[in-house]
C-alpha cells in the first residue's frame, strides 16, 4: 500500500495494516531534537525506510502535535515510537531488548569517521540504532560515549553542518547500501 500526502494526513492505520509493514532492524534516536519540523521529518524518514521505531528523547516534542503532524504528513500514525527522558536511557533499554544492536551517531567529534569511509550496515544479522542530535548542540557528549561508532558528514563549504533530517537521511540510506 502506498498513500500520497493527502491520504496520509487523513488515514489512520489498522492494527492489521501496521502488522503487515516489513520493518528493518533500525532504530532512529532523536537526542533532544527540538524542532517539530525535524521530528516530523524523522517520522517520514523512519516510514520511508521501514525503521523498527523512532525514539524521541529529552526535550523532543512528541505526538500528538499539529506541527509534527504537518511535517510528518501523517506518518507518525504509521511509525512505532516511544519517548525516553534521555538518549542514554533509550540506548540502555535497546541494548536490553535487541541482541547485538550497534549504536551509531552522526556528529562532528574527534572520534568520528568520515561517513564516506564508514563500514557499517543494517542487516538482519546487524541491528543498528542511529542517534541524531540537537539542532545547535548536536548529540550530547554523554550519548556519544555510549556509541559504538560516530560518523561525520564531510562539509566542504563554509557551513559547519547540515539539518538534522538531512544528516539522518544521508546516514540511514548509507547504511542500507548493499
Amino acid at each position: 500500500m502506498k498513500l500520497d500526502a493527502k491520504q496520509l494526513r487523513i488515514t489512520k492505520p489498522t492494527e492489521e495494516q501496521l502488522a503487515n509493514i516489513k520493518r528493518r532492524p533500525l532504530w532512529i534516536i532523536a537526542d533532544n531534537v527540538l524542532d517539530t519540523y525535524n521530528i516530523g521529518g524523522l517520522f517520514r524518514l523512519a516510514d520511508a525506510v521501514g525503521a523498527a521505531e523512532l525514539i524521541l528523547c529529552g526535550g523532543s516534542e512528541a505526538p500528538p502535535s499539529s506541527r509534527i503532524h504537518k511535517a510528518a504528513v501523517g506518518t507518525e500514525e504509521w511509525v512505532k515510537w516511544r519517548h525516553f527522558a534521555s538518549a542514554g536511557e533509550a540506548i540502555g533499554k535497546l541494548k536490553e531488548e535487541v541482541l547485538g544492536i550497534k549504536i551509531a551517531a552522526v556528529e562532528q567529534d574527534e572520534r568520528s569517521t568520515p561517513i564516506l569511509n564508514a563500514e557499517f550496515k543494517i542487516s538482519d544479522d546487524q541491528p543498528v540504532a542511529l542517534v541524531v542530535g540537537h539542532e545547535t548542540e548536536g548529540v550530547s557528549r554523554e550519548t556519544l560515549d555510549l556509541t559504538d561508532t560516530i560518523v561525520e558528514i564531510p562539509m566542504w563549504g563554509v557551513n559547519k553542518s547540515l539539518n538534522v533530517i538531512v544528516s539522518a537521511a544521508i546516514a540511514v540510506y548509507g547504511m542500507l547500501k548493499t
